[in-house]
Parts: C-alpha cells; structure tokens; sequence
C-alpha cells in the first residue's frame, strides 16, 4: 500500500523548448495562485548544433523570465547545452522537482501527438508532469478520474494540495466496466451465456455502489475544497472519460501513475496511452513516490 505524506509543490519546473507550444505551459504557470515558498526554474535545453544560436535561446528564456516575475513568482532560468530528454531526467534527478511543466505537439481538441521529450518524461520519469494543450482558456473545469487504487488516493491528496484558481470546478469521475452476460468463443465468434440476466444486473448494481465509495472517500481526500461534482459512469472508461472531457468543456485532466507510465486499475497500458494521447485538454499525471 502507498504511504500517502505531505505533499507540497515548492519546487516546480518548466521544461522550456522555446516553440510556440510553450504558451499555455507558461500562461497555465502564470494563472496559478502560488505561494510564497513555490519555485519556479525553467529549463532551456539547447542542443550542439544550436550552440551559434545562444543569444536568441536566451533572449527567449528572457520573455518567459518576464511573464512569470511580473505575477510575483519565484522564478530563475537554467540554460544547459545537451539533448533535451537526457538533459531534463539528470535535472530531475539531480534537484527532485515536486512538478514537472511541459508543452504539448498537439492542437485543439482530440490532437494527438505529445511529442519525443514530453513522451519520454512521462513514461519514463518518477516525478508528476503537467503537459499544456492548446486551446488553453483558463482552469474552471478540472477533471480528476480514480479508480480506487492506492495511486489514485495519492492523486486525489496531490490534487488537493495543488494550487488551482479559487473557481475552479472539479469533477471526480469513476467508470465501473459493465459486466457481460456472455463471452466469445474463438475462432468460431460464438457467444455463450455466463450469468444470468439478474446475476449481470446484481454485479453491475454492487459495482456502482463500489465506484460511489471510491468517490466518496476521493472527495474526501482532495481535502476541504469547493465546488466538487462527483461523477459514476457505466461503460468503456476510455470512451466516458473522452467523452465527458468534451462535453463539458474540461481544461485539465488529473489521472495517477504507479511507474513505467502504466497508470492502475482500469487505467492501464494501451488505455493508459490513448487517454493522455487523445484527451486534448491538459493533462496532469500524478507518479506515486517510490514507484518506477
């Protein structure tokens, strides 16, 4: 079981690439209410081949520098000479960031591509990474989705410790898979019954009331915040986490991690992939401590 301790994000890290992609990374950083204690380090990574090109990397850093002090933040800039992927796990591992901030390839909703760098940090990194999309409006609807599992309660008690706009609107979001009445038989694609009707109705009704409790206790979790919507849903989790994400509007997506980038429970592998892949708002992916 996971050790869930004091969570804070005085330590916070933009990882900088200097494209057009970094906007809503850097707006996302610049709209949160932070506290005094957070710090805020950019990471520029430049590459050998783009070493002649020094002074225009700094003179970049320099406008995101203005952006995030003109909000009263803490900020320093790092420009280190390296490959990007390599160069952001050393510094993570060297300096331990509560907080990893990226930009995202993709653009509007369903766009798809991360990126190789955003990618590897978040498959392969120990530390939680928010990747920023476009189109970014602000933060008013903030969707959390758990399936009961250690991971999900450290995610529920980051999030409440993360410092989102006074209002935001968080919905809690627990997909129970339908239980099946018959199964195929291959090759041949028959189906043969396994329950009866009442036993699938009964399954599914004791699964709903199991999601409910996983709800109750994220919202309990997420500590004394406001404006909390919880959300039980019968279904493909993929396709109703996809679907709710746009009808109504979500802005950031706030899933949990156990290492190698699988997230748990229903939230696993392929699924795992396809959700942060194909969500099209931001996403914040929660790595539980102690995992790899």
């Amino acid at each position: 079981m996971v050790t869930i301790e004091n969570i804070n994000l005085n330590n916070i890290l933009l990882a900088d690439d200097g494209s057009p992609n970094m906007r809503p990374a850097i707006q996302f950083l610049a709209d949160l209410p932070h506290f005094a204690e957070h710090k805020i380090t950019s990471l520029r990574v430049f590459t050998p081949i783009e070493g002649s090109e020094y002074s225009r990397i700094e003179l970049e850093a320099e406008k995101t520098k203005n952006l995030l002090v003109s909000r009263h933040l803490q900020f320093k800039s790092e420009l280190i000479q390296g490959y990007p992927s390599e160069t952001i796990m050393n510094y993570g591992h060297e300096h331990n960031p509560d907080l990893i901030v990226m930009g995202s390839k993709s653009a509007g909703k369903f766009g798809g591509f991360l990126g190789n760098v955003a990618t590897n940090i978040l498959h392969s990194g120990r530390w939680p990474v928010l990747i920023a999309r476009e189109p970014y409006t602000g933060l008013k609807r903030v969707l959390l989705v758990t399936d009961g599992s250690d991971a999900s309660q450290y995610t529920c008690k980051y999030l409440g410790s993360f410092p989102l706009p006074q209002d935001s609107h968080i919905d809690i979001m627990h997909v129970v898979t339908p239980v099946r009445i018959t199964y195929p038989i291959e090759p041949a694609g028959l189906t043969l019954p396994t329950l009866s009707v009442e036993e699938e109705a009964s399954l599914n009704q004791a699964n709903l009331l199991h999601g409910q409790e996983f709800l109750e206790k994220a919202h309990t979790q997420l500590g004394n915040r406001e404006n909390i919507n919880k959300v039980l849903k019968l279904g493909d989790p993929l396709e109703q986490i996809l679907s709710f994400i746009s009808s109504e509007n979500i802005d950031l997506l706030v899933c949990g991690s156990r290492g190698s980038g699988n997230l748990t429970g229903w939230l696993m592998g392929s699924l795992s992939r396809d959700l942060v892949r194909q969500a099209g708002c931001s996403v914040l992916v929660v790595r539980t401590p102690g995992q790899n």
